[in-house]
């Protein structure tokens, strides 16, 4: 089978899939279980999750919105994979009305932190869907890609504001609420309850090169896929990455009553 995230297209998300992959895999060896139950919160259309279903994973997609969620069930259905993906309408805030909670192994929050009004206690439901020793991948606004892309269309001042601006924004046109350093970030998964396993910088390039370059050059998207890979874990691109990645494992909560991670 073809690598979902290979098109140009998705070229932006090419890092994260692979880690979330190895992720899973892993995560499916060490409980035992082919199948895994994942939450993709957020998740609109399938971007994710249906590449996840195709490795043989039951996914449920939480999100806002109806339209999000109609697109989501026929590209399911076209990849045939709709047996294995169940879309319900909800957020993050409102999360257990609609899931249960500590019944996952895996929950995906991909471009949603940055949307909430309360970014910790959404992440602390977030997590509240994990299985013990579950994973989260999380994926939110970066501060320094903003900072950076900004500077290089010369919009200095506008680039100034989001480098002092509390929530990272460069003015009120801004259409992202809030962007993150990777020590904001890292700090809210950590108070959360997930250790921290890995760092990734996405997009650190992808943004700032001329698409007809990529599009016309031999070999230009190999080599910009290499180049993303290749520099995601290295923290001086990370602080200029559009996005910042947090791989993370649940710490087991004593006593928390959410059920042990018993192969279900």
């Amino acid at each position: 089978m073809s690598d979902p995230m290979r098109p140009r297209a998705s070229l932006r998300t090419a890092v994260v899939w692979e880690v979330l992959k190895d992720a899973l895999e892993h995560r499916a060896k060490a409980t035992g279980r082919e199948q895994l139950d994942v939450l993709d919160t957020g998740g609109g259309s399938g971007k994710f999750a249906v590449p996840v279903a195709r490795l043989g994973h039951r996914v449920t997609v939480v999100d806002p919105s109806p339209n999000a969620l109609f697109a989501l069930e026929r590209r399911a259905a076209e990849a045939g994979v709709d047996d294995r993906i169940q879309g319900v309408q909800g957020d993050a805030h409102g999360l257990f009305d609609v899931v249960e909670r500590g019944g996952y192994d895996a929950v995906l929050c991909h471009g949603v932190l940055e949307y909430m009004d309360e970014p910790a206690e959404g992440l602390r439901n977030v997590v509240g869907a994990l299985r013990p020793s579950g994973v989260l991948s999380l994926l939110a606004a970066g501060l320094g890609g903003a900072v950076l892309a900004r500077a290089l269309a010369g919009h200095f001042t506008e680039a100034h504001q989001a480098l002092t601006d509390p929530q990272g924004r460069w003015g009120a046109g801004d259409p992202v609420p809030r962007r993150f350093t990777v020590e904001q970030l890292t700090a809210l998964v950590e108070t959360a309850g997930v250790r921290v396993e890995a760092v990734h910088g996405v997009r650190v390039f992808a943004d700032l090169v001329p698409g007809v370059l990529v599009d016309t050059e031999p070999g230009a998207l190999d080599g910009l896929l290499q180049l993303e890979a290749a520099a995601a874990e290295l923290p001086a691109f990370q602080s200029v990455a559009t996005q910042l990645h947090v791989l993370g494992e649940q710490q087991s909560r004593t006593g928390a009553g959410n059920g042990a991670d018993d192969g279900r």
